[in-house]
């Protein structure tokens, strides 16, 4: 290269963002949850064929707007302006025959989606990440989620991160077909 030659300017800069989503925005988290799922076909087709835009948009409004708990947030995952993904965590439920876990009160991701078209940029790390500082700021020592178990890809990602399948599993019943779930987990001192 030709030290004369300057560098190339680059203008504008990229607009990356996790935070609180607004109950504008529910249609945006609805319309990324159904492109994710049905491109990671991990749910059942009757689930996907049933899936009902107006109504996931009331949910998510619901949620948003008047979350059931103070531990409750719906968080989005921004890219120029664009909601690009979301994640929703809570208190974490103690299932039967569980005891409590010893390192503390427990949170749950109960879901963390990025759009497939903008997936590997760093969207679904920041969201995880702002999950953990949240809940941990609310006295949580443990984050938990439940993941389908052929879905390799969120497993991959869960464990990228540090996280670690618990032993425990449980079966829904997804529109008539079982569905399958490991729950995964992490200690939040370690998740930081």
């Amino acid at each position: 290269m030709d030290p004369r030659t300057p560098f190339p300017r680059l203008t504008g800069t990229a607009d990356v963002s996790v935070r609180p989503a607004v109950p504008a925005e529910a249609a945006e988290v609805a319309r990324v949850q159904e492109n994710a799922w049905r491109t990671a076909a991990a749910l059942p087709p009757a689930v996907l064929d049933g899936w009902d835009v107006a109504s996931a948009t009331q949910a998510w409004t619901a949620a948003i707007a008047s979350p059931p708990t103070p531990g409750h947030g719906v968080l989005v995952a921004t890219d120029d302006g664009r909601v690009v993904g979301f994640a929703a965590y809570g208190p974490a439920e103690v299932g039967p025959g569980e005891d409590p876990h010893p390192a503390g009160p427990t949170s749950e991701l109960a879901v963390l989606l990025v759009e497939p078209r903008w997936g590997r940029r760093g969207h679904g790390s920041r969201l995880l990440a702002a999950v953990a500082d949240l809940t941990r700021s609310t006295g949580a020592a443990r984050l938990q989620t439940w993941v389908p178990e052929g879905d390799r890809v969120t497993a991959g990602f869960l464990e990228s991160a540090g996280w670690d399948r618990d032993g425990w599993v449980r079966t829904l019943d997804a529109a008539g077909t079982p569905l399958r779930e490991v729950r995964w987990h992490t200690l939040l001192e370690d998740a930081a």
